[in-house]
Formats: structure tokens, C-alpha cells, sequence
């Protein structure tokens, strides 16, 4: 990963390169002590990516707005395999400074999703660790340390402008048809026009003070070498006027606080990496490796989304679909092995799974497939599970009146190699009897009893 800045009076040299390898990075000062403390206690991972990567220290930082997308999830998973593959560690962490839209319902939905899935995290909001706490909403005091860090180092500014002046900067760039940059006079205010507003109580954001010249580049893991022009962007708030910091610098002073390795994340984020990474090289941090996955889109190839049907974890769950499947059906979204095997236990996934095999391209999510998938695993199931399972669930919906026994047994081993849900087994048991089962139950003439 590369960063070139030319021109800048508060990044010197006027060109400077920052090369971050793919392998476990330094971390700040503050962290370091504990992290070394930590770094033994590692898990057996594939021996490539060890060798490749180092003992990975990764993250998952989901919003709590709403439920756990599949998008979300397949981020998490990669995330989680990365870790476990490089006998490294995954992080979960709560990004709840949206305060309107957080709740602690969500949370709650997220989390037990996940353990759903199998993704179990080694620190995260209910389980501690050295690098807490891990809800954003509780890292205020930290966040306010290094903006007054910015502030005095000269990378941040105080902004005094009110909502219609800037109000009118946007009007007059989008009429000129240039990029919304900040353009107040606040950037190089003097001493003594801040002390004035200081003293009237005037409101006031913490703006990042961007070189006007030059370019960011980073190397993708996924997708390769990446830049942006700095004059595009303009400088940005970090902390608003109410005191509450603002995304990008709450995610570059956790991960780099947290000493992450690298950040695995959808491709929507590409461009925040941008001010991220300004933010880590003004703090003085280094920067982890980038890896961006592309999106997930509808078989219509358009963004994935309620109007398709099904779209959260959770709503699969309640559909019967089985953790394994999702794992198994989530984990190909963008991933292969190199093979042409489909067929994978989270274990055998430990051992494959590598970024290098991510691609680029988007990935399609067809419900038919993962529909198939199940049923893979649901017929890999020991036998006397899936009978279970098809036994509870033909008593629950009040086909047969009890759940296990000879018949039981054959019926399961009848039906299993029709069914791709357990669901299914409803109808396939209809058509095995050949007469409408429900309603000769409900006229009493027949009772399936063992």
C-alpha cells in the first residue's frame, strides 16, 4: 500500500511513500504493549496464509440499524475465515454513532444472528478484550483525544461557518460545476478571529485540513492499485458541532487503536479509504491492508434488496434454511477454491480459503442455489438428526401425532432425497400418501399414530 502526497505544509517531506505490507503492521504506542501480549495466543490456521499474511488481527463493525444483511454477513464471514486461516483473531465491534438509527434491539439481532452462523468473535461488546471498550458510543473521550491531537498538530481546524454559508459553497461549486469543496475562511483564520468566536459561544465543527495537491494510491488486495486525486475531496469535518465524531474518524482511530492488520469490507467503502487514510497518516498510525469486496447483486443484477424477496439472515433462519448452507453458500458469493467443488463445512473452509481467490466481479445471489445447497447439507446430516427434525416437524404442523418410530424412519429415508428444506417435506409426504392427509386427519379417518 502506497500514499503520495506532494505539496503540503503539514505533511513533510512534499512527497512521502508509506508501504504497508500484507502481514501484521505496527500499531500505536498505547496499544502495543498489550498487543504483543496477545500475539501467542493464536489458533492453527493454513500454514500459505500464515506464511503470506502473518497472524491477522480483522474486524467486523456492523451499524445496529436494522438486520444483518446477507451482504453484511458474507463481509463478516470472509473476515472470520481470514482469521482462523491465518491463526489470527476477529473482532466484532458496534458502530452506533448514528445515534437516531442505533438501537440496542438491532445489536442484539446482529449478534445472535452471527452466533447463528457460527462466526464466533474472540472480543466484541459482550466479550471484553484488551482493546475495549468495542460500541463506538463508548469511545467519545478517545475520539475527542485525537482530534485535539489534529487540532494542535495543525492537520485540523476549528470551523466556525453556519448551515447556510456552506449551504451557498455547495450552490456555488454545483453551478461551476466543480466538486462540493470547502472554501470558508476558517481554513486560515488567524488567532485572533477564532478567540472572537471562541468567546461568543459560536458553534463550531473540527474540519481535516486535506493537501491540495497529489495523489492517495493504495494496492487492493482484491482490487489491485487504487488512487484518488486529493484536490477532489476538500476538507472534511471529523467532529461535529455537538461534539460527536463523524464516521471515517472513528473507524481510522479504531482500527488503528484496535491494531488491525486488515480491513476486509464491501466495495461501497472504497471511497471512504481515502480520508481514512489521510486521518492515519496524520495521527502518525500505520495503515492496515485494504481488501474490498464487491457487491451482491440481485439475479436482475441490480442491488440486492427487499424488493427481491428475503434479504436478512435472520429471514433465512425463519425459512429453515440451515447455518452450514449459509456458510457454505455465502462463503462461494465472490470466492472459489480454484476447484470446481461447491461443498464445504466450515472446517474445510479453515483450510481453503484465501484472499487471493476473492475476485472482483460482483457476485449473484440466486435463492434457487442456495435452495440447493441446503439441501446438501441437510442430507448430509447424521441420519438420526434429520429424522429428528422431519419427525418435530410434521407433528408441530400437526401431520402426524407423534415425532419419532419405525415409521417415522422410513418416512425420512423415503423423503430426503426430494426435499431441499425441511419445509419441503410437507408436499413430499402429501404425494407420497397420495390423498389429502390434513383434512382425512380432521374427519378423523385415519390417525398416523406409531
Amino acid at each position: 500500500m502506497e500514499l503520495l502526497i506532494k505539496s503540503s505544509s503539514f505533511f513533510r517531506p512534499s512527497t512521502f511513500l508509506v508501504t504497508s505490507r500484507a502481514s501484521r503492521l505496527p500499531i500505536p504506542q498505547r496499544a502495543r504493549a498489550r498487543f504483543l501480549t496477545r500475539a501467542a495466543d493464536k489458533t492453527p490456521g493454513s500454514d500459505d496464509s500464515v506464511a503470506k499474511y502473518g497472524s491477522a488481527r480483522v474486524r467486523f463493525a456492523p451499524s445496529p440499524t436494522g438486520n444483518l444483511h446477507v451482504g453484511g454477513a458474507r463481509t463478516a464471514l470472509f473476515n472470520y475465515l481470514f482469521a482462523r486461516s491465518t491463526g489470527g483473531k476477529f473482532i466484532l465491534r458496534i458502530e452506533d454513532t448514528d445515534l437516531e438509527r442505533s438501537t440496542k434491539e438491532s445489536e442484539e439481532v446482529v449478534l445472535r444472528d452471527l452466533a447463528w452462523l457460527g462466526l464466533s468473535w474472540d472480543e466484541g461488546p459482550d466479550k471484553g478484550g484488551s482493546f475495549g471498550p468495542y460500541r463506538q458510543s463508548e469511545r467519545t473521550t478517545l475520539y475527542k483525544e485525537y482530534a485535539e491531537k489534529l487540532l494542535n498538530s495543525g492537520h485540523a481546524y476549528r470551523c466556525f461557518c453556519s448551515n447556510e454559508e456552506l449551504d451557498k459553497m455547495r450552490e456555488e461549486a454545483k453551478s461551476k460545476q466543480l466538486p462540493p469543496v470547502y472554501t470558508g475562511k476558517w481554513v486560515s483564520a488567524t488567532d485572533e478571529e477564532i478567540q472572537e468566536e471562541l468567546l461568543k459561544g459560536t458553534p463550531f465543527t473540527y474540519r481535516f485540513r486535506v493537501p491540495k495537491e497529489g495523489t492517495l494510491k493504495i494496492n487492493d488486495l482484491i482490487r489491485g492499485e487504487v488512487s484518488w486525486g486529493l484536490d477532489t475531496l476538500g476538507d472534511f469535518v471529523i467532529m461535529r458541532s455537538n461534539g460527536q465524531p463523524v464516521y471515517n474518524f472513528c473507524v481510522a482511530v479504531d482500527d488503528a487503536s484496535m491494531g488491525i492488520s486488515h480491513v476486509i469490507r464491501a466495495e461501497e467503502h472504497l471511497p471512504n479509504t481515502l480520508r481514512q487514510a489521510l486521518i492515519y497518516k496524520a495521527l502518525g498510525f500505520s495503515m492496515p491492508s485494504f481488501a474490498h469486496v464487491s457487491l451482491i447483486l440481485a439475479p436482475d443484477r441490480s442491488k440486492l434488496s427487499k424488493r427481491h424477496g428475503a434479504t436478512s439472515v435472520g429471514q433465512f433462519r425463519e425459512m429453515g434454511f440451515l447455518p452450514e448452507a449459509m456458510v457454505n453458500y455465502l462463503a462461494l458469493l465472490g470466492w472459489n477454491d480454484g476447484t470446481e467443488e461447491e461443498y464445504f463445512t466450515m472446517e474445510q473452509l479453515f483450510s481453503k480459503f484465501s484472499i487471493d481467490r476473492i475476485t472482483k466481479s460482483a457476485a449473484i445471489f440466486d435463492v434457487v442455489k442456495l435452495r440447493w445447497m441446503n439441501g446438501q447439507h441437510l442430507r448430509s446430516l447424521p441420519a438420526d438428526k434429520l429424522t429428528n427434525m422431519l419427525g418435530e416437524h410434521w407433528k408441530n404442523n400437526g401431520i402426524l401425532s407423534e415425532s419419532e418410530g419405525p415409521f417415522v424412519n422410513e418416512l425420512a429415508e423415503l423423503l430426503k432425497d426430494g426435499i431441499d428444506l425441511v419445509s419441503d417435506s410437507t408436499q413430499a409426504l402429501e404425494n407420497l400418501l397420495s390423498y389429502p392427509l390434513k383434512s382425512t386427519l380432521a374427519r378423523g379417518k385415519v390417525c398416523l399414530c406409531h
